[in-house]
């Protein structure tokens, strides 16, 4: 069978399978197409011809995809989706299956939440949660011209009428082991320059060796519309054998990045993982995300072993906030953490955010002055997006909070993000003010100089300054947005 698979056009640099909201990102980041790679990569292996095409990164219109797609002739074309872009989604994924005939699928977040409202629009199936095995599933039933009734975790129509079949089992760790790499996705099927972490040595690629989160945070969309929160893990070997052959078949990757939610979580597998990076002598720069209550043992071990930076959410200043959002982290853990990260030589990305159920002005103001006190190699805060299936969605609709119904309406004209939320004693303006605030405060400070020195004389210093570059001509297009 061949099978269309497409991270559709829509605004310029559109980051749409990131974790959290889909958005243009202030520091130029593109995310890889990573969840679609991989259903590719299955797909692949059981002898599917297959067609990866990333339009945002190849900066094509509707029509060059419509040109494409009647030249590849696809059975089934699969569109991958966010919540801030799903109205265009449809819209393209209709475009392409009037022009080839195929049979459509939605893929991506949106599809677990709204899989009504998406065949409701004219598409064929919704693939919910997880896909990569659904998809081969409705393959093979398409092949075999059966009935889709028997296939778990899609909607579809059937009669006029809009069925959801039970839910599939989220993958099991031995069903990861046996997916393929998804960095020999990106190398048969796309430019590994295209993508940009502004967190991450260029060129990189994103992996995960593990899915799902157990953690309880109320604002977080992957657990709860994508892959579950049961931790599901590849064999330390498994994730060995890609660091080998990204330095073996990708030798210009100058960084992996780890993209688990919390890759950090089961200690001892992070030891053993470390021991076999170190006996195989595998030389390549990685990062990862972690939670704050990763101790200074593994990070000294994750140092050694070549680990560069931490991605990690310390979302508030305030023990008030973090508890409001199920954090399950104190503002004194976060401080420990940061020391002992910098004392095992690790770089730090810490991940903000303002406007989550109890901010006040005193607690942003808290925020503020905890960034400056504990001074992080790179900083991100973000508008607090309420996500529909997340507990913080729920809480805000229900108390009259939420200020549109469609997340579209949570981009600006160039996709950056705006608030979609407001309360009665710290509203919309006040968290985009607060937002921007702190970011000026920190990157337009004097006081940064030093932090962005130190970066860029670590190991690597030329390709931390190319990233630093990069990152700041976008924040700084951010920064004069609407003058």
């Amino acid at each position: 069978m061949r099978i269309y698979l497409l991270n559709p056009p829509y605004i310029e640099n559109f980051v749409r399978c990131g974790r959290w909201q889909g958005v243009t990102a202030r520091g130029g980041t593109l995310y890889y197409p990573i969840w679609l790679a991989y259903a590719a990569g299955v797909l692949e292996k059981i002898g599917h011809e297959i067609r990866l095409v990333d339009a945002v990164a190849w900066r094509w219109d509707k029509n060059k995809v419509l040109e494409d797609a009647r030249k590849f002739k696809p059975d089934l074309v699969v569109l991958d989706s966010n919540f801030s872009s799903l109205q265009n989604d449809i819209e393209v994924a209709t475009l392409v299956k009037e022009n080839t005939g195929a049979i459509s699928v939605i893929v991506g977040p949106p599809a677990s939440q709204f899989p009504e409202k998406i065949l409701n629009n004219g598409i064929d199936i919704v693939a919910r949660f997880e896909y990569d095995f659904t998809l081969s599933d409705i393959a093979e039933t398409i092949d075999k011209n059966s009935d889709f009734t028997n296939i778990r975790g899609i909607s579809h129509r059937k009669n006029g009428r809009v069925i959801h079949n039970p839910d599939r089992d989220f993958t099991s760790s031995e069903e990861l082991d046996r997916i393929p790499f998804v960095s020999r996705v990106y190398k048969d099927h796309l430019n590994i320059k295209d993508y940009f972490l502004n967190h991450a040595l260029y060129p990189m690629v994103q992996i995960f060796t593990g899915r799902g989160c157990p953690n309880r945070c109320t604002f977080c969309s992957w657990p709860k519309t994508l892959m579950g929160r049961k931790y599901r893990v590849r064999s330390v070997q498994n994730v060995a054998d890609e660091f080998e052959f990204v330095t073996n078949e990708l030798p210009e990757v100058k960084e992996i990045f780890i993209e688990d939610d919390t890759f950090t979580i089961n200690k001892k597998r992070v030891k053993q993982f470390c021991e076999e990076i170190k006996r195989r002598r595998i030389d390549i720069s990685w990062g990862c995300q972690s939670r704050a209550d990763l101790d200074y043992e593994r990070m000294k071990a994750m140092k050694e072993a070549g680990c560069r930076l931490l991605d990690v959410g310390y979302e508030s200043g305030s023990d008030e906030i973090l508890k409001n959002i199920k954090k399950g982290i104190t503002v004194n853990q976060l401080r420990e953490f940061t020391k002992n990260a910098k004392k095992a030589g690790l770089k730090i990305l810490a991940d903000f955010v303002i406007g989550f159920p109890g901010e006040t002005k005193e607690t942003a103001e808290q925020m503020i002055r905890f960034i400056k006190e504990i001074k992080p190699d790179l900083l991100q805060v973000a508008v607090a997006t309420p996500i529909p299936g997340t507990e913080f969605y729920d809480y805000v609709k229900e108390n009259g909070f939420l200020l549109v119904e469609d997340l579209e309406e949570s981009l600006d004209e160039e996709g950056f993000q705006k608030c979609i939320i407001s309360y009665p004693e710290f509203t919309k303006e006040d968290i985009e003010n607060y937002v921007d605030r702190a970011l000026k405060e920190y990157y337009l400070n004097p006081s940064y100089i030093p932090i962005a020195m130190k970066n860029i004389l670590r190991r690597n210093g030329l390709h931390e300054l190319k990233v630093m570059v990069k990152s700041a001509n976008i924040f700084l297009k951010y920064v004069r947005r609407g003058k």
